[in-house]
């Protein structure tokens, strides 16, 4: 699910969306505390906003912004995180954060994220090395995204450029090159915030897993001795 708002910004997006949570979940549940996993999650009160980078540094030492790969890949090993050859410095750094995410019990507003980990996201003009972008954090898991929408065509290919050449080189998280969209940017596009979320958030609040919270889950299918004797070239 999302929503976009023309002549919005990150600001007003994130007030927005601690507000619907708030209200959705007053008049869904009847409370606003919950006891989600391990965590005990109170939702009334002003969310806690910290900045990607302080939180880095602060449990890592580490300048996300002036760093290494030997630097981080060894941060990685000492805590027990897996290391892959085509590992990146964004990539790293991005398993460090969420190896510190799955115990933060929230809710708080992740904001200031670095420019490399955020293709879509419009630049800071406060600090060009980050990007308006803000992604609540609940219960251990991000709960949705939302950002400045990046309407800079030429900025825009540049990050296509760089996620290209990290996929290029193994990274297949990385976004790529995608020509059309530069192109569509380029007849205009109107300042805006944007925020999507999938139906994990409500999975969550009620106390399910996901194979219990989506009406008609993918099942293993059960093939019987007929029809394997029918199709014996296929290996069923």
């Amino acid at each position: 699910m999302e929503w976009y708002a023309a002549y919005w910004d990150w600001k007003q997006g994130m007030r927005f969306m601690e507000a619907m949570y708030k209200d959705v979940l007053q008049k869904t549940f009847g409370t606003l505390q919950f006891q989600l996993g391990k965590f005990n999650v109170d939702m009334s009160g002003e969310w806690e906003v910290w900045d990607y980078a302080e939180v880095i540094d602060k449990h890592y030492g580490i300048d996300v912004y002036n760093t290494t790969i030997e630097e981080v890949a060894a941060k990685l090993k000492e805590y027990g995180l897996e290391v892959e050859k085509t590992d990146s410095i964004p990539r790293g750094i991005d398993k460090l954060w969420k190896n510190i995410r799955k115990d933060v019990a929230g809710p708080v507003w992740l904001v200031n994220t670095p420019k490399f980990i955020s293709p879509l996201s419009k630049s800071n003009p406060d600090n060009p090395q980050t990007v308006e972008r803000f992604q609540p954090i609940i219960a251990g898991s991000e709960l949705g995204n939302g950002f400045s929408e990046l309407n800079d065509p030429i900025d825009q290919l540049n990050r296509f450029v760089e996620q290209q050449q990290m996929r290029d080189a193994g990274d297949d998280e990385a976004m790529m090159l995608d020509i059309d969209f530069v192109e569509m940017l380029e007849y205009g596009m109107p300042p805006a915030c944007g925020w999507g979320y999938s139906e994990r958030v409500f999975w969550i609040f009620e106390g399910v897993t996901a194979r219990e919270g989506v009406p008609f889950p993918q099942l293993r299918h059960e093939i019987d001795e007929t029809t394997r004797a029918i199709y014996p070239e296929v290996k069923l």
